[in-house]
């Protein structure tokens, strides 16, 4: 039996453009992105919504009375 060795598996990117344009004025972006930074992207953004809950919570609260 022979042995293959497998190749070495680059991460998936993934890719995504994005056009809009309003009267004379027009704006196009691209990005680019790869599996591992895209988890990262959503961890991030997790925990800033996960963070606003006791934020606004300890803004809205009546104040204790000494």
């Amino acid at each position: 039996m022979s042995q293959t060795l497998d190749p070495v598996q680059r991460p998936q990117r993934h890719r995504a453009s994005w056009k809009a344009r309003l009267g004379p004025a027009s704006c196009e972006a691209e990005i680019e992105i790869s599996s591992g930074g895209l988890l990262a992207v959503g961890a991030l953004v997790s925990a800033i919504l996960l963070s606003v809950a006791p934020v606004v919570w300890a803004s809205t609260r009546e104040r204790r009375r000494l």
